[in-house]
C-alpha cells in the first residue's frame, strides 16, 4: 500500500485492558496506510521487553516511576498527577524528535484517562482524539455525572430502564474509590473540544447509546478490537494481542486441553487481571462451579483465597485451573459453552463477537451495567442475583445461572443472540460497515491535518 502521509502518536493508560485496544486499533490504522507510535512508561517497557520487530512502532515515556512501577496500595491521585507532569515532558519530547523526519506525528489517540494529553496536542497544532475504552452507555452516563455533579435521581430520561443497581459501583455506592472515580469524571473535561472521540464499541450494538454520546460530542465507534483474524479477515499478520503484561506459558496446554472436550461442555471462568473476590465469595464460586466442566482462571494474588484442598481434589480431565489464559483462544473453541464473567468491557465485547453466551458476576466500576445489558438489552446471558444479606453470589444462584445458559428454557434464545452480535460485529469491521467507514473518516482527518 502507498504510504500516505499521517502519524498517530497512541498512548494508553498503562494497564493491559487499555494498551490492547488501542494498539490493536493501531493496527488497523496500519492497515489503512498510517504510521503509528505506541507509547509505553519505561517501567513496562522494560517489564515486558517487547519485540523491536512488531507491527507498531513503540516509543516510552515516563509516569516519574521509571524504575519500581506504580504500588497499586499508593495513591492513584498522586501517580496521576505524576503521570500528567511527566508524560506531557517527554510525550511533547517525542513529538519533538519527529517534527523533522520524514513522518512528523500528526495527531494524539489518547486514553480518556488521561484528558491532558489533548492540551499537549494542541500546543503542537496536532489532531486529538481521546479512546474510551468503556462502552457508550457507561461513558453516557458517567458524562450525566460529571454535569449533573451525580446522578441524583431514577429513571434516567434516556436510559429509563436502568435501576440503581445497575449503575456503575461509583455512583451505585457513592463514596467508594473517590480517586478512581474522580479519574472517571475527569475523562469529560475537555472531550467535547477533541477531532473525535473514539469508542471500542460498534455502532449497531450500542445505536440508541451512540447516538445520545453524539449530541455532546463528536463520537466514531471503531470496535471492537479484536484482532483481525477472529473476525473480518482483512489483516492477515493480525492474529492475536501479541503484547501481554501476564505470563502466557500455559497458552498450547490451554488449547489442546479444549480440544479434547465436547462442543460446547465447558464452562470459562474469568474475573479479569484486577477484580478481586472476598474468601467467601471465592468458596461459593468454587462449590458452584466444581458441578461442571470447567476451565478456570486463577491469578496467583487469588489462589489463596480457594478452598483448602480444592485443587488437589478436582478431576483434572473434566477441570482446569491456570493463573493465565489465552482468552481469544478459549472463546473461540467450540467446547466453550458459557463464560462467567466479572463484565469488563474488553470481556463482554470479546464474548459477544465469538458469539458465546454470558453468566454475569459484576464486581465494580462499570461492569454493573455491562451486565445489565448482557442481560436485558442484548439478551445474550443472565446476570447472577446477589443475596441481600451477604452481598455475595451464593453458590446455588451461581450453579442455577450457568445451567440456564448451558442448558435452561431460554438457553437456545441466548446462544442465537450472541451469534446475532457476532455476525453483526464482522459486518461492521467488513469493507464499507459501520466501522470501517468510521476508521476511514478518522484515517482522511489524520493525512489532511
Amino acid at each position: 500500500m502507498e504510504n500516505k502521509r499521517g502519524h498517530v502518536l497512541a498512548v494508553p493508560y498503562p494497564a493491559q485492558g487499555h494498551i490492547t485496544p488501542i494498539r490493536q486499533f493501531c493496527k488497523r490504522l496500519i492497515s489503512k496506510g498510517l504510521k503509528t507510535t505506541l507509547t509505553l512508561t519505561t517501567f513496562i517497557f522494560n517489564s515486558i521487553k517487547p519485540d523491536p520487530s512488531g507491527p507498531v512502532s513503540i516509543a516510552t515515556i515516563s509516569d516519574g516511576y521509571d524504575d519500581h512501577g506504580f504500588d497499586p496500595s499508593g495513591s492513584i491521585h498522586d501517580y496521576l498527577q505524576n503521570f500528567k507532569t511527566f508524560g506531557s515532558k517527554t510525550i511533547a519530547d517525542i513529538i519533538r524528535k519527529h517534527q523533522t523526519s520524514d513522518n512528523p506525528i500528526t495527531c494524539i489517540v489518547y486514553d480518556a484517562f488521561m484528558p491532558w494529553a489533548l492540551d499537549v496536542a494542541r500546543e503542537f497544532g496536532l489532531a486529538a482524539a481521546p479512546f474510551f475504552t468503556q462502552s457508550c452507555a457507561v461513558n453516557y452516563v458517567y458524562y450525566l455525572s460529571y454535569i449533573n455533579q451525580g446522578i441524583s435521581k431514577l429513571p434516567i430520561k434516556d436510559l429509563p430502564f436502568l435501576e440503581f443497581q445497575d449503575l456503575p459501583s461509583f455512583l451505585s455506592v457513592y463514596g467508594s474509590y473517590p480517586a478512581y472515580f474522580e479519574m472517571v469524571l475527569q475523562q469529560f473535561t475537555n472531550f467535547e473540544k477533541a477531532d473525535f472521540v473514539l469508542v471500542n464499541t460498534f455502532q449497531e450494538l450500542e445505536l440508541h447509546e451512540k447516538e445520545l454520546l453524539s449530541k455532546v460530542c463528536p463520537v466514531l465507534t471503531i470496535g471492537p478490537t479484536i484482532p483481525s483474524m477472529y473476525l473480518d479477515q482483512r489483516i492477515k499478520s493480525d492474529t492475536d494481542y501479541d503484547l501481554n503484561l501476564f505470563d502466557s506459558k500455559d497458552t498450547a496446554f490451554c488449547t489442546t486441553w479444549l480440544n479434547t472436550k465436547p462442543q460446547g461442555s465447558v464452562v470459562y471462568v474469568a474475573f479479569g487481571s484486577i477484580a478481586k473476590l472476598n474468601n467467601v465469595q471465592m468458596e461459593e464460586l468454587a462449590l458452584a462451579v466444581s458441578n461442571f466442566s470447567f476451565l478456570w482462571v486463577v491469578r496467583d494474588s487469588e489462589e489463596a483465597k480457594l478452598p483448602s484442598g480444592f485443587l488437589e481434589t478436582l478431576d483434572k480431565d473434566k477441570c482446569l485451573v491456570l493463573k493465565w489464559s489465552p482468552q481469544l483462544d478459549v472463546l473461540s473453541n467450540k467446547a466453550i459453552g458459557c463464560f462467567l464473567t466479572h463484565c469488563g468491557w474488553n470481556s463482554t465485547m470479546e464474548a459477544l463477537t465469538f458469539g458465546v453466551p454470558m453468566v454475569a458476576m459484576p464486581q465494580w466500576t462499570d461492569q454493573p451495567m455491562d451486565a445489565k445489558y448482557i442481560q436485558d438489552v442484548w439478551k445474550a446471558g443472565v446476570r447472577v442475583k446477589i443475596d441481600n444479606e451477604s452481598g455475595i453470589a451464593k453458590r446455588e444462584e451461581i450453579e442455577s445461572s450457568i445451567r440456564e445458559v448451558m442448558e435452561g428454557e431460554k438457553s437456545k434464545e441466548m446462544k442465537e443472540n450472541a451469534k446475532k452480535w457476532r455476525d453483526l460485529a464482522v459486518k461492521s469491521l467488513s469493507e464499507g460497515g459501520s466501522t470501517d467507514v468510521n476508521i476511514d473518516t478518522f484515517v482522511t482527518t489524520v493525512q489532511n491535518k
